[in-house]
């Protein structure tokens, strides 16, 4: 477990697990998926193809501040429409690159054209949390002798 670990190995350990939305979906019908499954964004999928994302954020800026009504406007209305994308053999350091220089928090992770996964900005820093937790563990154990030869 490392930053140069690729991202895949989150999805494999986390699950491959999409909750999406339809383009023609209400914004209120996303909201509440949101909050059933407690994320911050959702793909915006026509079949298996991924059209966009729609989080909070363009909730909060796109409906609420234009005083749009959250049960009449599309998903594909307020969308974010360019989606940026990673791989499953993108490292996790340049997945955290990618979200920071994009200012964005969810990464859809695309393999074959298909959406495999969504990764948060939370998930890969909790994987490096983890990894240097252990790293630590391992040289605590090598300094005091009890690592194994």
């Amino acid at each position: 477990m490392e930053i140069t670990t690729p991202v895949g190995a989150i999805l494999d350990t986390k699950g491959h697990q999409i909750w999406s939305v339809g383009p023609d979906a209400t914004v209120y019908e996303a909201i509440e998926l949101m909050a059933q499954k407690n994320v911050g964004a959702l793909p915006v999928l026509d079949g298996k193809t991924l059209l966009g994302m729609i989080s909070e954020r363009d909730y909060t800026r796109k409906v609420i501040l234009q005083g749009r009504a959250s049960k009449g406007t599309r998903v594909m209305d307020i969308m974010t429409g360019k989606v940026i994308t990673a791989s499953p053999g993108d490292s996790v350091e340049d997945c955290l690159e990618t979200m920071t220089n994009n200012h964005i928090r969810h990464l859809p992770v695309v393999e074959g054209g298909e959406l495999v996964g969504l990764v948060s900005i939370g998930d890969l820093v909790n994987w490096i949390i983890i990894a240097q937790s252990n790293q630590i563990d391992h040289l605590e154990r090598y300094v005091t002798g009890s690592y194994p030869a």
